[in-house]
């Protein structure tokens, strides 16, 4: 079921969503569609990554172990 509301947008964000309604459906008529498509994109994306976070950890390491794998990067960013 669909709900109709009013979103106060910012003017730079409103401008990419027509850009992008222009670009996918080739009307602005269509800025709901994409604003839906692109938070459910989002929503699913945040849902993925919470699992990740979640989820049972596999690995395990300690604190010393940890902080030679950070220096080790550390020195080859410095590189």
């Amino acid at each position: 079921m669909s709900r109709r509301t009013t979103v106060i947008l910012d003017e730079d964000v409103y401008r990419r969503l027509v850009d992008e309604s222009l670009r996918r459906h080739g009307t602005t008529k269509a800025i709901s569609k994409v604003i839906n498509e692109m938070l459910k994109k989002a929503f699913k994306c945040k849902g993925e990554i919470l699992d990740i976070l979640l989820s049972e950890k596999v690995a395990e390491t300690s604190v010393k172990e940890f902080e030679s794998f950070r220096r080790g990067l550390s020195g080859r960013f410095e590189s």
